[in-house]
């Protein structure tokens, strides 16, 4: 793979030769480190929770290695493909292709490569049913969200999340090597988790979106309208974490953890909505507030998901 010689800086200036490490750096922030954080956030746990305690490490390390690249390979090509929005965008300008350090190609054959390792480490190490399921999510999320919905509709983010709630179903089959309903409701908490947590991003960066004719729902309606859907998907969100006690027949800790965080969580919501109906100024609304909660919200929804099964052993 090769590299272009010159950075690009923000203001669209070449500031020098880039080094061994910009490009290495460049390669890395294309799979998305963060977004594959949240990813393996709900893929491990499900493992505990399949195995009714600790699953073999062996398999949580090949399933954690096979989801980082699959999950790296989706990032890496969508990155391809939006490079002409994300150099006009204040929130992604700084990615490797805006910046030239990475060409289009490399990103293409790395996003590609990273691709087929990911089904072969996952197919022979795990067992093919998660790779099958790694591959779809993939194709959903490449040609399903990033090329058909992102940039013609406002419901782009809530089809489009479909993608992500499959961590939930290969950490499940990883270890059981079949579907359940209890990963279905998991992938249910994520599915309607993912609205109010884009929308409440996309809200501190609606000037970008709508800056590059992108349809994000912050960009279309106002702010009171946002948080009124914001509202809406938080209480499905809470309602359907709380059906997985009588699914799964999980012991007090999940139910107490879950309702505990989903009350904190549609507080946040309400007073989102509160601020927004006052006033449109986002410096006001505070979005980035619920935004962060958000996460905070699905990471410890899913550490009780984890724990729950180890301490009714």
């Amino acid at each position: 793979m090769t590299a272009l010689h010159s950075e690009v800086s923000v203001d669209g200036h070449t500031s020098g030769r880039a080094t061994l490490r910009d490009v290495v750096g460049a390669y890395v922030g294309l799979t998305k480190p963060r977004v594959i954080e949240l990813l393996l956030l709900t893929t491990v746990p499900v493992m505990f929770f399949a195995q009714r305690g600790v699953p073999p490490l062996g398999l949580v390390l090949a399933t954690v290695v096979g989801g980082t690249l699959s999950a790296g390979a989706a990032n890496s090509l969508n990155c391809v493909y939006d490079r002409d929005i994300d150099e006009q965008m204040r929130r992604t300008r700084r990615r490797a292709l805006p910046r030239h350090i990475v060409t289009p190609t490399s990103a293409l054959v790395f996003g590609l490569v990273l691709m087929v390792v990911s089904t072969l480490v996952l197919g022979f190490l795990v067992n093919w049913l998660s790779a099958g399921l790694a591959l779809a999510a993939n194709a959903f999320y490449l040609f399903g969200y990033t090329m058909l919905l992102k940039r013609r509709t406002t419901q782009n983010v809530v089809w489009g999340g479909i993608a992500g709630c499959f961590p939930t179903l290969i950490g499940w089959t990883a270890v059981t090597g079949e579907l359940a309903w209890t990963p279905v409701v998991l992938f249910l908490v994520v599915f309607f988790w993912t609205p109010p947590h884009t929308w409440a991003l996309a809200m501190r960066y609606r000037e970008d979106y709508a800056r590059v004719d992108v349809p994000m729902l912050p960009v279309r309606k106002d702010a009171e309208g946002v948080a009124r859907q914001v509202v809406a998907y938080s209480w499905v969100t809470v309602a359907v974490s709380l059906a997985l006690w009588p699914v799964a027949g999980t012991g007090l800790l999940y139910p107490v953890v879950a309702l505990a965080l989903g009350t904190v969580f549609l507080v946040e919501a309400h007073l989102l909505w509160r601020r927004a109906r006052r006033s449109d100024d986002l410096t006001e609304v505070r979005p980035m507030r619920l935004f962060h909660w958000s996460n905070m919200y699905l990471s410890l929804l899913f550490v009780a998901v984890a724990l729950d099964p180890l301490l009714r052993r």
